[in-house]
């Protein structure tokens, strides 16, 4: 009975035996490169490197993608590995050469997540390949024998990735943008049906609209994995991000829209007729995201955008009665749904690795695609040395904390000064509160696998019973150990390390009694380096990156406002400013959601605060687009109104990063509706002529949607 809720507990906590399998697949290669390398050819250093570079790769290093891709990704990383082995052998000569060499790894190594975020899950593998070379003893002339080891395991460890027991393949990010495009398209065209016949079916464009927000909110970057989440520099990534920000404008406008529903249906309506197109391009946009679709072609669209365009400025009228207001609105928010449907349609083609036309009316968002990758990711790097970066933080932290570590264990002469390093890279975390939390684990788990593992080598001092134990204490260390809990990991990790060491050196029970020396030493480290240097962790850096990131935005909203009233240029260098600070915040919002927060801990919501921002570069670049610079010039009244509108939204805005911040909590603007927008400036309307009337609505709705996008900021 006690066996049967052992297992049906481990089968709850690993659906799909996927722990199981992978620490079946570690523990099958990491026996036989430790046999054939320690017994077969009697080489410990083989032994030592075979054994711990399988360790490393396959349980520390978190890799994303499908079998395949993470086959790939460690026959790749070698030459890395490579050099850090090599770097870390000649560095062991001495105990400050060796620190010096480990503060310059620790912080590369760490830093070089914010160029490609899927480094991070090779970052601990890496630290841990150059940890194990640079302790003594001082060996230059086995370099080869090392890297002999652990090219053999991972390239053993990358076989049976591809080849054995694969895991099923989980759902990509862009699976979930695709199943959301579709999602999004079915609710246009229950909005276009609710314009031309809104006593048809409600509840259906209801479930509609539902369904399409559970969507939504599956592809934000905070509720996928950091290793799955498109929140690289590289030119597919960023163009994944701006399709899900262009999919999100798509929903809320057209949620805008399907809330003015007419009271009476309006058969012939342009907007009715352009979401349809617009859903018709959203759902086959959502499909190239497929592998082996054909590319989208946006004539369709295209075509659809000019008519709409065309007709929008005289409504249906001979342009010499007053202008129709809602249906000024409704049309205005199906070209702002149309602007944003194909920013999703040539991001999509970014992403999917397609050329982009040097006529394209919108290449503009896009223009980082032309550049080459390594210069992306400088910029990256760049817009990271600063000092809120998150990412600058921990790296500095971690590579600080690790360099005290490697001093401690050289000056104390420790045997096995190798396991200081690696404790403090395990309980070492991003904030104070995630590392007491990783502290009490440790300690217990050590303690339990000290006692346990010193009193077995009290009875049993015979190698061999060691070797034959091998594989079952490596499953049970990577296996069970893993779903039992931290402690239980901990505990037979420890038990694993003394087995392994015993066949290696044999010392007896001091083995044991070393490993927890060494361990609490490192553990004690780790806790100091967190409390003193940046404690607070990424939530302190998201609140401040967060409230300049606003205060950009409205920056640059008051600049957009001022270009189309011909009283400034166009807002080139205050859009730059919020995609700079956009970067630091996506960083820090993506390390915020790894770390612990406690109930008690005030929660916002980071996605509202996010799509604030976004709402602003590319919506401003399509409003400029269609009502370029001093399109309202020369007419005071709307510039007027205006201006104290923009005022009153860059009150929100404060407002809303006070929010942020955590020091207020008044309530942000109510929703409202299109037409109940447009109502307070229909006095203005038949002042200006039918194209001006056309930019003054425009301009209007878009501040309306500013205003809408601040609403959902809350705390929670």
């Amino acid at each position: 009975m006690l066996g049967s809720s052992l297992l049906g507990r481990l089968r709850r906590r690993d659906p799909g035996d996927a722990i199981l399998r992978r620490a079946a697949r570690l523990t099958l290669v990491a026996s036989v490169v430790f046999y054939s390398c320690r017994y077969g050819v009697g080489s410990a250093v083989l032994a030592t490197y075979g054994l711990f570079g399988t360790i490393a790769a396959g349980s520390f290093a978190q890799l994303p993608g499908p079998a395949p891709q993470r086959a790939r990704i460690l026959v790749t990383s070698l030459p890395a590995v490579w050099a850090l082995i090599v770097a870390g052998s000649l560095l062991a000569w001495s105990t400050w050469a060796a620190a010096g060499g480990m503060l310059v790894v620790g912080f590369v190594v760490a830093f070089a997540g914010v160029g490609n975020p899927r480094l991070v899950g090779l970052a601990s593998a890496f630290q841990l390949f150059y940890i194990l070379a640079s302790f003594p003893p001082y060996q230059p002339g086995t370099v080869p024998e090392r890297l002999g080891g652990v090219t053999l395991g991972i390239v053993l460890l990358a076989a049976a990735e591809a080849f054995l027991w694969p895991d099923p393949v989980p759902v990509s990010y862009r699976q979930r943008l695709a199943e959301a495009a579709d999602g999004v398209a079915a609710f246009l065209d229950a909005a276009a049906d609710g314009l031309t016949e809104p006593q048809a079916d409600p509840g259906g464009r209801d479930t509609r609209r539902e369904r399409a927000s559970e969507l939504i909110a599956a592809i934000e970057l905070g509720r996928n994995p950091p290793e799955w989440a498109p929140s690289a520099a590289g030119a597919r990534d960023r163009a994944l991000r701006i399709c899900a920000a262009a999919l999100r404008e798509v929903f809320a406008e057209a949620v805008r829209l399907a809330a003015d529903t007419p009271s009476e249906p309006i058969p012939d309506l342009a907007a009715a007729r352009l979401l349809r197109v617009c859903a018709d391009t959203t759902r086959a946009t959502g499909r190239v995201l497929s592998p082996g679709a054909p590319t989208v072609q946006l004539g369709d669209l295209d075509a659809a955008i000019g008519r709409a365009e065309v007709a929008y400025p005289e409504g249906e009228g001979d342009g010499r009665d007053a202008p129709d207001v809602p249906r000024l609105c409704r049309d205005a928010t199906a070209l702002a749904v149309a602007d944003q449907a194909r920013i999703f349609a040539v991001g999509v083609r970014v992403a999917t690795g397609s050329r982009l036309e040097g006529e394209d009316a919108y290449s503009g968002l896009f223009e980082y695609a032309r550049h080459s990758p390594w210069r992306l990711y400088w910029w990256q790097f760049r817009a990271h040395l600063a000092p809120r970066s998150a990412h600058l933080h921990s790296s500095v932290r971690l590579a600080v904390a690790l360099a005290i570590a490697r001093v401690a264990a050289g000056l104390l002469q420790l045997t096995h000064g190798f396991w200081v390093l690696l404790a403090t890279l395990t309980v070492l975390r991003t904030s104070a509160a995630d590392t007491r939390t990783a502290l009490r684990p440790a300690v217990l788990g050590t303690i339990a696998g000290a006692i346990v593992s010193g009193g077995l080598m009290l009875v049993v001092d015979q190698p061999i019973i060691y070797a034959v134990v091998l594989p079952i204490t490596l499953m049970l260390a990577f296996g069970v150990g893993r779903l039992l809990g931290p402690v239980w990991q901990q505990a037979l990790f420890t038990v694993l390390l003394t087995g392994v060491f015993a066949q290696l050196n044999a010392e007896g029970w001091r083995l044991a009694e070393a490993r927890l020396v060494d361990v609490l030493l490192g553990v004690v480290i780790g806790v100091l380096v967190g409390v003193a240097m940046w404690p607070r962790g990424a939530g302190h850096d998201l609140r401040l990156n967060a409230t300049r990131y606003l205060a950009a935005s409205a920056d640059a909203v008051e600049q957009t406002i001022r270009a189309v009233l011909g009283a400034a240029p166009p807002p080139d260098r205050a859009l730059d400013r919020v995609r700079q600070r956009m970067i630091l915040v996506d960083s820090s919002y993506c390390q915020y959601h790894s770390e612990r927060h406690g109930p008690h801990h005030r929660q916002v919501n980071w996605d509202a605060v996010l799509s604030a921002g976004h709402h602003v570069v590319p919506g401003a670049e399509s409003l400029l687009r269609r009502n370029p610079p001093g399109c309202l010039a020369g007419w005071p009244a709307a510039a007027d109104l205006l201006r104290d509108s923009a005022g009153q939204l860059r009150s929100a805005y404060d407002l809303a990063g006070e929010v942020a911040h955590g020091r207020a909590s008044a309530p942000l603007p109510v929703p409202t509706g299109c037409a109940g927008e447009l109502d307070r400036i229909r006095p203005l309307l038949s002042e200006g002529n039918p194209r001006s009337v056309r930019h003054l609505v425009e301009v209007d709705r878009w501040l309306a949607s500013l205003a809408d996008s601040l609403a959902r900021i809350r705390p929670r």
